[in-house]
């Protein structure tokens, strides 16, 4: 995963440099802008970051990752569907599938900055109501010749819409957090999760959420919930607990930088994952 920018290695550079080395995705995170006054705190602690204020759009930018490779997967990490419009925002995922060939992966999220939310319109008290509608309302877009929805939030009447995703039924919807409902929200509207800070000290707790999720889910009459595990670390011990619960894929973070410490970087990581 990395804050693709104005400033970083080329999206397209870095995708063919990811798939080279083997590496199974391309994680691109989304933030339209950043309200010059906040309150809402930075997640990671202290200032933020300058890349937030930079990052490309990521549709755009995984275009132009899915253009330069011919296997590696490319995937929103997290796409913050409360400040888009569901009707464009399924035309967008929709046409990434059919150009990079069925390689997208869509992991969403309801974020964390609510004035960057507010300034979309999006009530932070309902938002995750929102981003269910919202998601619910593009699975109709993909996979209905004639869609229609009407919600509290989302009401739209019969409509075509096309293309429709090379993925059936639809690109994997990886629903993001670590909050209380993440699971309800899966088991409603999602295929996948994505959780994150997940490392040695508290892989046993996780462990026994993930394990309780999977039991909701199969007594739902669902298959296991696969798990990609966001912002990993490269440890050997965290690694081996991240095979030893099944997670699918660890997305590991990598600089907002130039070329050569980018570079560096996944060579790092290449070695110590094997």
């Amino acid at each position: 995963m990395m804050f693709p920018t104005d400033y970083a290695i080329d999206p397209a550079e870095l995708a063919k440099e990811v798939e080279d080395r083997g590496f199974d995705s391309l994680w691109f995170p989304e933030h339209s802008h950043i309200p010059t006054k906040r309150e809402s705190p930075y997640p990671g602690g202290g200032d933020l970051p300058k890349m937030y204020i930079h990052t490309y759009d990521p549709f755009v930018a995984l275009t132009a990752a899915a253009a330069a490779t011919t296997s590696l997967k490319v995937a929103t990490g997290i796409c913050l569907v409360i400040q888009r419009d569901p009707i464009h925002t399924a035309k967008q995922v929709a046409s990434l599938d059919r150009l990079s060939g069925g390689r997208f992966l869509f992991g969403i999220g309801a974020g964390w900055n609510r004035e960057e939310m507010a300034h979309h319109g999006a009530n932070p008290k309902t938002r995750m109501r929102l981003m269910g509608e919202q998601v619910k309302a593009m699975k109709e877009l993909w996979t209905q010749d004639e869609a229609e929805f009407h919600g509290e939030f989302v009401d739209f009447a019969p409509s075509w819409a096309w293309p429709k995703p090379i993925q059936q039924p639809h690109p994997p919807v990886y629903v993001g957090g670590m909050g209380p409902g993440v699971e309800d929200r899966i088991l409603d509207y999602g295929d996948a999760w994505l959780p994150q800070r997940v490392g040695p000290d508290n892989i046993g707790e996780f462990e026994q959420r993930a394990n309780a999720l999977q039991q909701r889910a199969a007594d739902a009459g669902r298959g296991p919930i696969p798990m990609s595990l966001f912002g990993a670390e490269s440890s050997a011990e965290a690694l081996d607990g991240y095979r030893r619960i099944g997670l699918e894929r660890a997305i590991h973070g990598v600089s907002s930088a130039d070329r050569d410490t980018v570079l560096k970087e996944l060579d790092e990581l290449a070695k110590v994952i094997g």
